[in-house]
Parts: structure tokens; C-alpha cells; sequence
């Protein structure tokens, strides 16, 4: 049965596409996550970060397949704040939070960069995020039934989103329209292969577990599920790691 497909292009001079994130460090996988592809249609749609059953019901529905058309570059930013005890922070529930004052705030006061001593304790944050520079991929994406918005819908809001999109990080803005038209296809892999891409430069894929397994391919279980409910990682998918000619 041949179903219709929403063609997503994904290129930008940096993307992220966050791979389990353990301490400060923060990797990045090649290959959208289901969840990152929910997120940025929540975004596109103008749905609110507390807006997490919606956010759960479309991940449930999405059945998609990824080719890199060329592999970008793994680069590694490093990242350092000074927050002094008592400062506020702005938080995914809209309000700030006020760190308290506390036996971890061990820095010695110091002058800052105006020169002023004010005595106060600091501590230092310090996290490591990747990126991937001119990474190059393609997503075919379709719904199974349900509620909630359907894919002229998605491809509405892509074409003209109701805030700014970008590709796993908010610096990540995407270098061309993400929207690049629909394709036909029996299945994820199929789709792929219609889009008459020229995957010479790389073709690493990855699509779900179906009878599209080619000898030089292999199943993996891909962790890529959120549970938006709770905000934390939500499970794996059955998933094949393969390449396109």
C-alpha cells in the first residue's frame, strides 16, 4: 500500500540532534530524534512547553525514515558561567528560580570584569555540547491515525510557523525552507529512495524495522522517545541502520 509522505530537508550551518546527555556533556547523534521532530512541529504549531499531552499524542503517531545526504563535522563548544549565589534563572515553567545560597557556591569572591570586588560567593557552570557543522539530511515523515493535527496541517505550519524554527539547539536556524514538498512511498525506506537524492556523498539511513532490510544493513534499538509528561526519556524504537544507493 503506498502511503504519502511529508518531505522534511534539514541543513544549517550548525545543527544538534541530542543524543543522551550524561553529567555536563551534551552529544549529538546524526539522526533526528522522534522527539526533537516533535518538538520542532509543537514549535511550529505555537503549542507551549506545558502543553505536554499534545506534545506526547504526536510523537506517539509519527512513523519517519532519515538519509544523510552529507555528513557534517562534529564540533565540540565548551561552555562557562559565573552565577553568584542568590541570582535567578529563567525556567520551562515561565518563572524564575532563585538558586539558594548554599555550601556549593565554594568560589572565592574575585573581581569582575568591571573591576568591581562586591563578595559575593560564585560558582562556576560548566557544560560541553556538540554540535554537527553543515550536517545535510533528509526526513519522510507520515501520521498513523489519531486525533490531532494531520500532515497538511504540519506542512502548513512549517511553510509559515508561528515562531522562529530551529534544528535541536535554539542558535541551529536552518540554512533553507525546512518544508521540501511530499513524496510517495509503500514504506519509510521506499519514500527515501523516491526522493531522488544523490546519496553519494554519504547515504547513511535509518528507518523503522519493516521487511526494507538490505544485506549491509542491521537492527538496532534507537533511543529517541521522550515521555512528556515527566520530561524525561521515554523508551527506544525497534529501528534499521543501513545505507541508500
Amino acid at each position: 500500500m503506498s502511503h504519502r509522505w511529508l518531505h522534511l530537508h534539514l541543513r544549517a550551518p550548525l545543527m544538534s540532534f541530542g543524543d543522551v546527555t550524561v553529567d555536563q556533556v551534551g552529544p549529538t547523534r546524526d539522526f533526528p530524534a522522534a522527539s526533537a521532530l516533535t518538538g520542532l512541529f509543537g514549535n511550529a504549531l505555537g503549542w507551549q512547553w506545558q502543553d505536554r499531552a499534545v506534545h506526547q499524542a504526536l510523537q506517539d503517531r509519527l512513523i519517519f525514515g532519515v538519509g544523510i545526504a552529507r555528513q557534517g563535522k562534529l564540533m565540540t563548544d565548551n561552555q562557562n558561567a559565573r552565577v553568584y549565589e542568590g541570582e535567578s534563572g529563567w525556567t520551562t515553567w515561565g518563572e524564575p528560580d532563585a538558586r539558594n545560597k548554599g555550601p556549593s557556591y565554594t568560589g572565592k569572591p574575585q573581581n569582575n570584569q568591571f573591576g568591581n570586588q562586591d563578595g559575593r560567593k560564585w560558582l562556576t557552570h560548566r557544560r560541553q555540547r556538540d554540535y554537527l557543522a553543515d550536517h545535510d539530511c533528509h526526513v519522510v515523515l507520515r501520521l498513523t491515525d489519531g486525533g490531532g493535527p494531520g500532515l497538511e496541517e504540519l506542512a502548513v505550519a512549517l511553510k509559515l510557523p508561528a515562531r522562529p524554527l530551529f534544528i535541536g539547539r535554539k542558535p541551529c536556524l536552518p540554512s533553507i525552507p525546512i518544508f521540501s514538498g511530499w513524496v510517495e512511498g509503500d514504506t519509510a525506506h521506499t519514500a527515501l529512495v523516491n526522493l531522488g537524492v544523490d546519496w553519494s556523498a554519504c547515504g547513511k539511513a535509518l528507518w523503522p524495522e519493516s521487511h526494507d532490510l538490505p544485506e549491509d544493513a542491521r537492527l538496532l534499538d534507537f533511543s529517541d522517545l521522550r515521555n512528556w509528561g515527566t520530561g524525561l526519556h521515554g523508551g527506544s524504537r525497534r529501528v534499521v541502520l543501513g545505507r541508500l544507493e
